[in-house]
């Protein structure tokens, strides 16, 4: 084992370069319907009552203004779930990644060790996503670990009208991260890291 800063490396024999099968990534989030998503977060901004009648005064009743205000916040919600809907799909494209990384080292003499055998998703398995971080992956300025947290939180992504606007403005990455964190410290010490220069792979988006 390798240990450089404050981090230990996974020694792999010989020299040769590892390629890993391509982690493929739906492109940018996007809906069917983006007016159904808009309605769904309008009704959102009125069933919460987001806006409470008393914040007017006598100079701001007139209904355009209540209706141009509910429109922005109904705007935020939907961008709010938008970013939500991109961490989730580069989670889901990560975690598949990791099933096919599992498969290609099960072939190889040299890196079936590396793993350790254990309970799907591997708490281990998080030095994969330390690997794509350490690769320097493009990802759009989505977070890796909280995408990844939020598909470990969701198995497929809910529509808009399941989630409350506190989860949308306050808890998104919060909730993402939060899992993220749990996961990956219920790995059993000491957790080796990917030697970065060991491996290579491509980056597909579809």
């Amino acid at each position: 084992m390798d240990i450089i800063g404050n981090r230990s490396f996974i020694e792999i024999p010989g020299s040769r370069l590892h390629e890993l099968p391509p982690l493929l990534v739906r492109g940018s989030a996007s809906v069917k319907r983006m007016d159904r998503v808009m309605s769904m977060a309008s009704e959102i901004v009125q069933s919460e009552q987001m806006l409470a009648d008393s914040v007017f005064t006598e100079d701001l009743t007139a209904e355009m203004e209540i209706q141009r205000r509910r429109m922005d916040l109904a705007i935020n919600l939907v961008e709010q779930y938008m970013t939500f809907l991109s961490h989730w799909r580069w989670g889901d494209g990560i975690v598949e990644w990791i099933r096919q990384c599992e498969t290609t080292f099960q072939f190889s003499s040299d890196l079936r060790p590396v793993l350790r055998p254990d309970v799907w998703p591997h708490a281990s398995r998080s030095s994969f996503v330390r690997l794509l971080e350490d690769k320097a992956v493009k990802h759009d300025g989505v977070d890796l670990e909280r995408a990844v947290g939020m598909r470990l939180t969701f198995r497929q992504p809910p529509p808009i009208a399941c989630f409350s606007n506190q989860f949308l403005f306050y808890l998104n990455s919060a909730v993402g991260n939060s899992a993220y964190q749990t996961w990956s410290h219920m790995a059993p010490d000491p957790l080796s890291s990917l030697p970065p220069e060991r491996f290579t792979f491509q980056v597909v988006n579809m």
